[in-house]
């Protein structure tokens, strides 16, 4: 999941911005706005990096078996 500290910052800057007649609607617009932010990045599809560095392992992992796989084809394809 993303940042909730970096979350937070951007729910503040924008509750920060509004108007001062606005501030007693602070609760009720926070609330809309995490909504909405929640919303968006449920849709997005989004990896934490946690989950994104262990699929890296895995490729590398994957890639090195790949390599080693081609050589040994090689080498009995060459000592036919």
């Amino acid at each position: 999941m993303l940042d909730a500290k970096k979350i937070e910052e951007v729910i503040n800057s924008i509750t920060d911005a509004l108007p001062p007649g606005l501030t007693a609607m602070q609760a009720d617009v926070e609330k809309n706005i995490r909504a909405v932010m929640s919303a968006t990045f449920a849709k997005l599809d989004l990896v934490t990096s946690e989950e994104f560095d262990v699929q890296t392992q895995v490729l590398h992992r994957t890639r090195e078996k790949l390599a080693a796989l081609e050589k040994r084809v090689a080498e009995f394809e060459a000592g036919k």
